[in-house]
Parts: structure tokens; C-alpha cells; sequence
């Protein structure tokens, strides 16, 4: 027997084993590093949002996607050395909170000015300004502010309350719902303000006697001081972006809907350039402007999931607090007005009709209940017009709703996208203003979920603040800020914690059309979540504003970590 010729079919089996065993090896081990997460988080009390799994306790990520998620155990066989791993100790983690409706770099830069919003009185009115002017440079304007006159008893402040402290300064504070300002003489001295000015269609200008401006401006007159404000530099914009994604990182904030202008987007696109974005922007531009929008679309596209375009916002009518929202039937408490619109419905149907037909989203700010029975007469023919399609059309603030149009948001697929923290601060004052049958559908979160209309929840900072946790607790309590309403302001339209969860998260998502990325926690979603000290389930809905945020993950990177000591 030839044992020479048996030995060399074996070594080369042994050969040919030994390749096919270190293949496996090799190709077991790719396999690992590839699903091995960059992040994982475990001993978490987590709410998903998604239907299909509610609750799980671990998260791992990948980079800015999602990979896993389910129990801790599952995610620790998961983990290699490169794995940052983050025990939770049972706190809670929910998705990223969407903001659907900022004013974000108007947020930014009031974060750094004249701060008026609790002023009680019209001396501490005064006081604060005067106390502001000393910090900047004469010349300087002086802007945002956010007053609420309603706090000193619904005098409207005058340009002579504040002309001796700021005689070097041109001023135009805004009121806090940013439908009406003040300005001192040296702003209207610079805009050429005068007996003579005329009126202006969809605004109005408070006057004494002699037909002088008081400093008062509204809605679309507030133009007449708005045009001499002169532009902040690059500089000072990008600052206030900036500090903007700081402080809403700071409040769980991942992604915001911004209501602004292009030169708010020129800023969003200087930072997404360099990589510095930190906040998921949807950036909104005026419907006006609806021809360039198609334009920059058809020439770039929408943008990607840090920054994108597509959307267009219009407006009806002003704000309840400065008597500029249009209704039905007169103020209680001025029987002789009803508001007005600040844009012809003729002007407006034109405008969505062609911006719809370009493909565009359109959102349009309407807040009395005739300004929203208006503008839902003018989506509905415009559907007529143009076709079915996935269009999601959107009221802004639809604050004041009457009865019968409640069931019209389902019908017509309009998205009621609103700002619960207004509700428990116009709470305070609002009944004497519409009354009290009027207020039955105001801020009527409930009855628009009993009609199976999607509810998408922001805060219009800097109107409002941009604090998901106090929407949160507004949604569900509706104990206004004054705490004259214990048990609820208009309490029938309370919602429970999970619906006020799923319209901060998956249903803001869906109104931007980023349901399919973002909204819930799901493998294949981007890794945008945050974690709370407390389980907003299992305390009681008055400590729900007193949660706060821990960390703040956007892209699976940590954008914000309280200091615990």
C-alpha cells in the first residue's frame, strides 16, 4: 500500500478545512462589528411611541440609526469594547420632542435681550428697559421684550412710558404673541411716523386724539417700524442659532418646524455646511414667496434629515390678545370690534391654490374661529381644484374653534397644529374677551381627538417657552399659569399623558412627512431621544412641569447632559 498517496488528499482536506474555518471566522466576526452599537443604553423605562412595541428598556445605536431596541439584555449581548454604554438606572426615555411651530432664530436672539414677559407692573415695565439700555451701545434697537399687558390690568403701554429712559435708543418691543409692539419716539422718528401716517390694511395703529401714534403697532403695521430695524450681521445670527439649539437641547428638543423668512434659512444653511447642526430643522418660509421656494425645490431638492425645505406659511388673522383675530361675532369685552383678516381670502386661495399645485406643503396661521372656518372653506376648494393627494395641510394655533368645524379637520386631512402652554396663559383672561360659550372650543385638544383630527404640538417660542415637558402638563391639566383653575381650565378638553407624548413626537413628525424617520424608537429610525428623571406615567399630572430633561441625544450624539450635582 502506497501511504505516500493517502496523505496528500488528506492534506489538502486539512488544508482546504482550515481555509473554509477561518473564512467563517472572519465573515462571524464582520457580522459582529457591524451590528455592534456605538451606543447602547440599558436599564431605561422606555416609551417608543411605537404601536407595535410600546415599552422596552434598552437602545442601541449605530451611528445616527437606530439598530435595537428591546429588553437589556438582549442589547448587552450587542456590546463590544467600542460601545458606549449608559445605565439609565430606571429613568425614562422617550423619543426626541418636535417642536412644530418656533420662531427659532427670533428665539435665539431673545435669549439675549430685554427680558418683559413677567413684568407685573407699568413701572417695572419701564424699569427693565431702562435698566437694559445702560448694557448696549447707543443706537442700538432695542427688540423682542414679549410684554403681556394683561399682567398690569390690559392697559396697552405707550411710547411716553418710556421715552425718557430710552431717548438714545430706538425701541420696538414686541408683545409676547408677536401681533403687537411698541415703539418709543426715536423708532417712530426713524420710520417717519406722523399724524399723516396713513393706515395700514390688516393692521392697525393706536392713536390719541389728534390722530398721533401712541407707539402701538398691529399686525401688519408693525411693518411701518419692522422695515428700518437694520439686519444683525452674519455674526449675531449665527450666535443666536447657536444659543437657540443649546437651550432647546436643554428642554429634549431634537427637531423644530422654524415659522420664519429665507434669511433665517441662509443661517441654517451656514451651519449645516460646517456640520455644526445640532437641532433637526424644517425650515418654513413665507407663503408669499411660494414662486422661489419651487424654484430652490426643483433646483436641490428638499434637503436631508438635518436640514430641509418645502414648507410655506401664510396668515388669516392676528392674535386674541391684541384683538386682532378675526370672529364671528364681536368681543365681549368690546362689542363694536371682531378682529380682522390680515390677508384677503381671495389674496390667500391664489397663493395655496399655486403653491399646492407646485407641490409644496402650506401651513397657514389662523386663530379666530371665523379666520379658521375661512381657511378651511379655502383648503377644501383648493382640494377640489387640484386632486387628491398626500398634501397635509395645516392650521396654525387653531385656538378658537367653533362646533362645527371641528369635524372638518378629519374630513378635510388638515392638521390642527398647536401650542398647548398658550391655552393655560390665555386661560387667565380669555373668558372676558370671548365669553364664556365661545371658550367651550377653545384650545380644544379633546374634541378634536374625539374627531380623529392629528394633533401636533409646539410652543411658537419665543412667544411661548420651548419646554415639551410644561406643553405636556398644559395638555393634561390645563391649570392656568395664574393657578385660578385647579382642576382645569375648560377641563373637559384635558387629553391623557400618552396622547400629549404621541403629538409632541410621532404626530409632529408626521406633519413635517418624517414619520417614516423620526417620531418613534424603532430599529432603522434616526437615534433622537431623550431621557427624563421621572416617569411621566407614574406621577401625578400637576408634577409633570417640575420633569426634567438628563440628557438629550440627537443623531445618537449626546447635545445636552444636566449637571447632577
Amino acid at each position: 500500500m502506497n501511504f505516500k498517496s493517502l496523505f496528500i488528499p488528506l492534506r489538502a482536506n486539512t488544508f482546504y478545512f482550515f481555509i473554509l474555518f477561518l473564512f467563517i471566522c472572519i465573515n462571524f466576526t464582520a457580522c459582529k462589528t457591524s451590528e455592534s452599537p456605538t451606543l447602547a443604553i440599558i436599564n431605561a423605562r422606555i416609551w417608543t411611541g411605537d404601536e407595535a412595541q410600546p415599552w422596552a428598556e434598552a437602545i442601541a445605536v449605530k451611528g445616527e440609526t437606530i439598530i435595537h431596541v428591546g429588553s437589556s439584555e438582549e442589547v448587552r449581548k450587542m456590546l463590544d469594547d467600542g460601545t458606549k454604554l449608559i445605565d439609565a438606572k430606571g429613568q425614562m426615555l422617550v423619543p426626541g420632542f418636535n417642536d412644530a411651530h418656533v420662531h427659532f432664530i427670533d428665539g435665539g436672539f431673545g435669549l439675549s435681550s430685554v427680558s418683559l414677559r413677567d413684568a407685573k407692573t407699568k413701572q417695572e415695565f419701564i424699569d427693565r428697559i431702562a435698566a437694559f439700555v445702560k448694557t448696549v451701545p447707543p443706537g442700538t434697537w432695542i427688540l423682542n421684550g414679549d410684554w403681556d399687558h394683561t399682567n398690569w390690568g390690559g392697559e396697552l403701554p405707550q411710547a411716553s412710558w418710556i421715552d425718557s429712559v430710552s431717548a438714545d435708543h430706538p425701541v420696538f418691543v414686541q408683545r409676547l404673541d408677536g401681533h403687537m409692539g411698541l415703539a418709543n419716539s426715536a423708532a417712530m422718528k426713524l420710520a417717519k411716523i406722523s399724524a399723516s401716517t396713513a393706515d395700514v390694511e390688516g393692521g392697525s395703529i393706536i392713536r390719541n386724539k389728534n390722530r398721533m401714534p401712541e407707539g402701538i403697532f398691529k399686525d401688519n403695521a408693525m411693518g411701518l417700524i419692522g422695515q428700518h430695524i437694520s439686519d444683525p450681521s452674519h455674526e449675531l445670527k449665527d450666535r443666536a442659532l447657536e444659543a437657540a439649539m443649546k437651550y432647546v437641547a436643554s428642554n429634549g428638543v431634537t427637531s423644530v418646524q422654524s415659522m420664519g423668512g429665507w434669511q433665517d434659512l441662509e443661517v441654517y444653511r451656514r451651519a449645516a455646511k460646517k456640520g455644526i447642526l445640532n437641532t433637526r430643522i424644517y425650515a418654513v418660509v413665507p407663503l408669499s414667496s411660494w414662486k422661489k421656494l419651487k424654484e430652490e425645490v426643483e433646483k436641490s431638492g428638499k434637503g436631508d434629515s438635518w436640514l430641509k425645505i418645502g414648507g410655506l406659511k401664510g396668515f388669516v388673522d392676528g392674535s386674541l390678545g391684541s384683538h386682532t383675530a378675526a370672529f364671528k361675532q364681536p368681543f365681549s369685552d368690546t362689542p363694536t370690534d371682531s378682529g380682522f383678516l390680515v390677508t384677503p381670502v381671495k389674496e390667500l386661495y391664489e397663493q395655496i391654490s399655486a403653491a399646492d399645485k407646485a407641490g409644496l406643503q402650506v401651513m397657514v396661521h389662523a386663530i379666530g374661529d371665523k379666520a379658521i372656518e375661512e381657511q378651511l372653506n379655502i383648503f377644501e376648494i383648493v382640494e377640489k381644484d387640484n386632486g387628491k393627494r398626500d398634501r397635509r395641510f395645516r392650521i396654525e394655533h387653531a385656538q378658537h374653534i367653533a362646533p362645527e368645524d371641528l369635524s372638518r379637520f378629519k374630513t378635510l386631512n388638515v392638521i390642527a397644529s398647536m401650542q398647548p402652554y398658550h391655552a393655560i396663559d390665555d386661560g387667565k383672561w380669555a373668558e372676558k374677551v370671548i365669553g364664556p360659550e365661545r371658550i367651550k372650543t377653545t384650545y380644544a385638544f379633546k374634541s378634536l381627538l374625539d374627531n380623529q383630527a392629528v394633533l401636533a404640538f409646539g410652543s411658537d417660542w419665543f412667544v411661548a417657552p420651548p419646554t415639551p415637558t410644561e406643553g405636556i402638563y398644559a395638555a393634561v391639566t390645563r391649570r392656568t399659569l395664574d393657578d385660578k383653575n385647579p382642576e382645569g381650565w375648560v377641563p373637559e378638553q384635558k387629553m391623557n399623558v400618552e396622547q400629549a407624548l404621541k403629538a409632541y413626537t410621532y404626530s409632529s413628525a408626521y406633519a413635517s412627512f418624517d414619520e417614516n424617520n423620526k417620531g418613534i424608537l424603532k430599529k432603522g429610525y434616526l437615534a433622537d431621544f431623550v431621557i427624563l428623571d421621572q416617569n411621566l406615567f407614574d406621577i401625578k399630572a400637576e408634577a409633570i412641569r417640575d420633569v426634567k430633561v438628563m440628557k438629550t441625544f440627537t443623531g445618537g450624539k449626546l447635545v445636552f447632559e444636566r449637571d447632577e450635582k
